[in-house]
């Protein structure tokens, strides 16, 4: 007989494909079940990185919208351990740094309290502090507006007030108007708006807002700034940091403390990371009892399909090919896993994503690790069962069947 007769037949790659799937196809259930625990640990690692991803971008727009180049000076410590103040000229000061584009301050109005009416017990305050505002500041700090109005240059001379929204939450206070009061200091003040919550200046939002000329004709505000709120130049803001604290306070600089409100957002960003490493982990070690449940599914494959392979070989299928046919088929079970892991992964970000209102970002580059990872569980998991089934004598395989 020529020798080319004898040689092994070649399998395509589509008949390889075929081959490697006739396996999954008589053993349904058990197909699903073993790609279902790939599925799940894809999906978890998917749904993990998505939602961190999807929370970091809603936080870049966030920042974006507010600017990152807000900067707040504040009074920090004497030598003696003593709380500092500011100069009363603090901001006419920082206004006359050149890439200094806005500036507003508010002044705490000591030993003041807010009350809803005058019955209200005198401990309990709420915790809730009167400031006084420069009538530029929501435009400064990015503030708005929920109900009502802000302080305009009358009502900044008389008892108006303008509430932080948790202010407005513990008082009981859900709108504006002239109507509604609250007690200050022992005097009544209207309220004419209430601030919708504000990210980069979070203790306004526990504040009562009154004008400047207010606060010290009618509660003895000795009109010294305690935080003052400046936006400069993007490409300056590192510079204009530099030389805060000398100008808002020359003489003694080092008792001003100087803060950048987007960097503790880019902290808590950093705290996110670090959490998602962990969930990371999480979805890996489920990854990894989805391997094993394919690794498990394999090697009872070959133990039940000893007469098929024992068929094979003596009609002239090479240990090459049973090798491949049953490393295809662990390829086939496990990328099913991964592609369904891969979509559900996905469809769960985007839910609680659209749940959030924040924009669904799902990385690429975690959809193709994705995919990858489930190959490379296929090709470990099903390695020793294909080696196994390769091994099989043809006579052995038939005989043990």
């Amino acid at each position: 007989m020529p020798a080319d007769m004898m040689s092994p037949a070649r399998l395509r790659p589509r008949d390889v494909l075929s081959v490697g799937a006739s396996g999954l196809r008589t053993r349904p259930l058990r197909a699903f079940l073993s790609a279902l625990g790939v599925a799940i640990g894809i999906a978890a690692m998917i749904a993990v990185v998505g939602i961190s991803s999807s929370s970091r971008a809603e936080l870049d727009r966030t920042l974006d919208a507010l600017g990152t180049n807000l900067l707040t000076v504040s009074p920090g410590d004497t030598v003696f351990g003593e709380d500092a103040t500011l100069p009363r000229e603090a901001v006419e000061m920082i206004s006359r740094i050149g890439p200094v584009k806005q500036v507003a301050a508010t002044g705490k109005v000591a030993d003041t309290r807010v009350y809803r009416n005058d019955r209200i017990p005198e401990a309990q305050s709420g915790g809730i502090s009167v400031q006084a505002a420069h009538l530029d500041l929501p435009r400064t700090v990015g503030a708005a507006i929920a109900h009502g109005t802000w302080l305009n240059a009358a009502t900044a001379r008389y008892p108006a007030v303008v509430l932080g929204a948790t202010a407005a939450r513990r008082l009981g206070v859900g709108d504006a108007g002239e109507h509604v009061q609250v007690l200050l200091g022992g005097r009544w003040f209207t309220v004419v708006g209430i601030l919708a919550p504000v990210p980069l200046a979070a203790e306004l939002d526990s504040a009562a807002l009154i004008g400047w000329p207010a606060a010290a004709s009618y509660l003895g505000f000795d009109e010294r700034p305690t935080t003052v709120y400046t936006r400069s130049a993007d490409a300056a803001v590192e510079a204009v940091r530099a030389v805060l604290a000398a100008t808002a306070n020359p003489p003694a600089p080092n008792e001003v403390k100087v803060s950048r409100p987007s960097d503790a957002l880019a902290a808590r960003q950093a705290t996110d990371r670090a959490f998602t490493g962990l969930l990371l982990g999480l979805g890996g070690v489920a990854l990894l009892v989805g391997g094993v449940g394919v690794a498990n599914t394999m090697v009872i494959s070959v133990l039940e399909r000893r007469a098929e392979i024992g068929l094979r070989r003596s009609l002239g299928a090479t240990r090459g090919q049973i090798r491949l046919q049953f490393l295809t088929e662990s390829l086939v079970l496990s990328a099913l896993g991964g592609l369904a892991g891969v979509l559900a992964g996905a469809a769960v970000t985007a839910v609680y994503a659209t749940s959030q209102t924040w924009p669904a970002v799902v990385p690429v580059w975690t959809m193709a690790g994705g995919v990858a990872a489930t190959v490379l569980v296929g090709a470990i998991a099903g390695l020793y069962p294909a080696i196994r089934a390769a091994r099989l004598a043809p006579t052995e395989a038939l005989a043990a069947a």
